[in-house]
């Protein structure tokens, strides 16, 4: 998606160069959020301001929302249909075999050197003894900062950056506020579910699937808003539409209070990277700079590798496997290894539970 985004904005419409946006991406995988949508969100930034910062990170989000709401809908009315059960097995199989695809490739791109493996083998033991990965990401973030030379990472920066004029970004903060507040005061349930959302967007490093072991512990286990195979099968959904996987959160919200839910939950899944993403911008190469911050990340993205490690195999123990379950999460498991897109391996699991299953 992010390289789609070069050929249209860079390469089509010539509103960035190349130097720019590939700045913009380095940017966008340091930062929490999913990598795409902040990606979209830095380009209109670039090329409008602030309203085109807004209006690029609606205009991608706005389809996957659309059609996560419709399949959730569709979800709360025929999950119990022989058909539709057969089918949702078929992919929770899928997205065990996803989570290890991701953990496979988060540990590709972060794990070098041995001191990489200690953290991710921390964070997973962590989050195997119930700790809130929240806190597993913190300890990281701290210890890395002491514990790599300084020569392990990479401190170099580029030109110093401009934005454009940011004079409505503190009113953006101070209508995102008074948002929060009256929820507090109107219904205690959606701004627990907002400020929860808010909470696992700022700390979901490293992209969309770094929400995913954030949002098992917090919804799954700490609140048991949702059983496990439910949020599977969210998860599944969230790969069939077009968007990133952290749409998850609109299918939890929708699940627990309807659509009112799913955009509550949304915004504030959103929120905080776009927040985030647009107050950044001009410091950012001043902030690369710093060996601290870069030992910091590295250990965070680190701890993603045994997070999501972690939740594999706990995805994995919520199944009741068979032979062809396995089989199923085999061959999605292998297709993805030969970069197969995912939505290709999500529909062709679709067709197989729907005949054999």
């Amino acid at each position: 998606m992010v390289s789609y985004i070069r050929r249209m904005t860079v390469e089509r419409k010539r509103w960035l160069d190349d130097k720019t946006f590939a700045d913009g991406v380095a940017l966008c995988q340091t930062i929490p959020g999913a990598t795409a949508m902040q990606v979209a969100a830095y380009v209109g930034l670039r090329a409008r301001g602030l309203a085109g910062a807004a209006a690029a990170f609606v205009g991608f989000g706005l389809p996957a929302f659309s059609l996560m709401i419709a399949l959730s809908a569709i979800y709360t009315r025929t999950y119990s249909l022989p058909g539709v059960v057969s089918v949702f097995h078929g992919l929770q199989a899928a997205v065990v075999a996803i989570v290890a695809n991701a953990t496979l490739s988060f540990g590709r791109t972060s794990i070098r050197k041995w001191q990489d493996f200690f953290f991710a083998a921390f964070a997973a033991g962590m989050f195997g003894l119930k700790m809130s990965p929240i806190l597993v990401i913190l300890i990281s973030g701290v210890l890395a900062v002491g514990f790599f030379d300084r020569r392990a990472v990479s401190s170099e920066a580029g030109p110093p950056a401009t934005a454009g004029p940011f004079k409505y970004l503190f009113p953006l903060f101070v209508v995102a506020a008074m948002g929060f507040a009256l929820l507090f005061f109107m219904d205690r349930a959606l701004f627990d579910l907002a400020a929860l959302m808010f909470r696992i967007d700022l700390f979901a490093f490293g992209g969309g699937f770094a929400s995913v072991p954030l949002m098992f512990h917090e919804i799954v286990e700490v609140r048991g808003w949702l059983e496990p195979g439910t949020f599977l099968d969210g998860i599944a959904l969230g790969q069939v539409t077009p968007g990133p996987i952290v749409i998850t959160a609109t299918f939890i919200g929708y699940m627990l209070h309807g659509p009112i839910g799913g955009i509550i939950a949304t915004l504030g899944v959103f929120l905080p990277s776009f927040l985030i993403l647009v107050t950044i911008v001009p410091y950012f190469d001043r902030i690369r700079a710093s060996a601290a911050f870069n030992k910091a990340i590295r250990g965070v993205l680190n701890s993603f590798v045994g997070l999501l490690f972690t939740v594999t195999y706990r995805f994995a123990l919520n199944m009741t496997w068979d032979a062809s379950l396995a089989l199923v999460a085999s061959a999605a498991f292998v297709a993805l290894l030969v970069k197969v897109e995912i939505v290709w391996v999500v529909l062709a699991v679709v067709f197989v539970s729907v005949v054999a299953l």
